[in-house]
């Protein structure tokens, strides 16, 4: 189908103050002790659109229950997307938000995929300095926490027919997060699923859609049955090469100053944060691989010590050392490990330029507020 173009650009956005507000002394309660996706800011963001009018009605409203329809089609053929970047206060007070150009390009890949309509990314953008200029005041700074910011785009036209949506709405929510390792930065244990896959060849592995979750929870459920703190998936087509963990990228580092992590195959998520960690490691000089990797290379080079360090990475925790690989047939590694020097090292680099403590070189961070 042809997808309508926005009816203003750059859109308009109208603001409705939510009467039910939390005073300060309330959300600073929350902002002491905030969890993860447990508190939601005061307001959020909605656009509106169809298939006559493109996007419209932008507008920051009082965040609260959406209205849909029985019918509605993301109910019923899980037509739905959504993204998730942070929000960082800075030491001046100043709020700021990490790449999130690339989330909005990613989200367009993600509606081409569901057959969902595009938003530009000015719009997107936009749509993130709109709900911090009204809940600014729930990004907390205390060390290592931030505001998740949840976009979201659904179908909720009222229809059973099975055909892509002819009516969408586009929202923004906002949680405030504590520090992902309260304790300090911990290795973690994996586990390998053996009998689910992530995704398959020409699915939907490469969109960020609840679908892809929903996939997971099972394996996950084992993983934690088995003691691990998170499910490494192979991919669906030979059973052989590793993609992504449930909801992150996987780094190995590699003897000689090497780092190789799984290509991009279409069935793999394309990690703003996997990017981000390329891009540092090249600076520093290492040599980069996107390639196939199997399970078995991971058990000879940690075996034979040509791989000195495994990592996860994602926007929720960052990133997280992999101390060990478990399975029915065996464990890889030493769960008792500690993280690894390069992991440490990257992963403080990282959190340094998204709170402003070091020259953000490669212009990643954009002002909110």
């Amino acid at each position: 189908m042809t997808l309508a173009p926005s009816s203003t650009f750059p859109l308009q956005f109208e603001l409705t103050p939510s009467q039910d507000a939390r005073e300060e002394a309330e959300r600073e309660v929350i902002l002491s002790d905030p969890g993860f996706g447990k508190h939601f800011t005061d307001h959020m963001v909605q656009i509106d659109w169809t298939i006559d009018a493109g996007w419209h009605a932008a507008s920051v409203i009082p965040y609260g229950p959406i209205q849909l329809d029985p019918s509605a089609a993301v109910l019923h053929y899980a037509q739905e997307i959504f993204e998730g970047l942070k929000a960082y206060r800075h030491a001046d007070g100043s709020i700021w938000t990490f790449r999130p150009e690339k989330n909005a390009e990613r989200l367009q890949r993600s509606a081409r995929r569901l057959a969902l309509p595009e938003l530009a990314t000015e719009d997107f953008v936009e749509s993130l300095k709109q709900l911090i200029a009204v809940d600014g005041g729930w990004v907390p700074s205390a060390p290592e926490t931030s505001l998740y910011i949840r976009p979201f785009m659904i179908a909720n036209e009222s229809f059973l027919g099975v055909r892509p949506s002819q009516r969408v709405a586009y929202y923004v929510i906002a949680s405030p997060a504590g520090a992902y390792f309260t304790g300090g930065v911990a290795p973690v244990s994996i586990w390998l699923s053996t009998e689910y896959s992530r995704a398959g060849r020409g699915g939907t592995g490469a969109a960020k859609c609840g679908g892809n979750y929903a996939a997971s929870l099972l394996p996950q459920q084992e993983a934690y049955e088995n003691g691990c703190a998170q499910v490494l998936f192979l991919d669906g087509e030979t059973g052989e090469h590793i993609d992504e963990l449930g909801g992150m990228n996987v780094f190995f580092v590699h003897r000689g100053d090497k780092l190789v992590t799984p290509r991009l195959t279409g069935a793999i998520l394309e990690g703003i944060t996997r990017d981000s960690i390329i891009q540092l490691a090249l600076d520093r000089g290492l040599t980069v691989e996107e390639r196939d990797v199997t399970v078995d290379e991971w058990r000879e080079g940690i075996a034979s010590g040509e791989i000195t360090e495994v990592f996860a990475c994602g926007t929720a925790a960052v990133i997280t050392p992999i101390s060990a690989l478990k399975s029915p047939d065996g464990t890889i590694g030493d769960e008792n490990a500690p993280a690894g020097e390069f992991t440490m090292s990257i992963r403080q680099e990282l959190t340094d330029i998204q709170y402003g403590r070091i020259e953000d070189r490669h212009g990643w961070l954009t002002r909110l507020g």
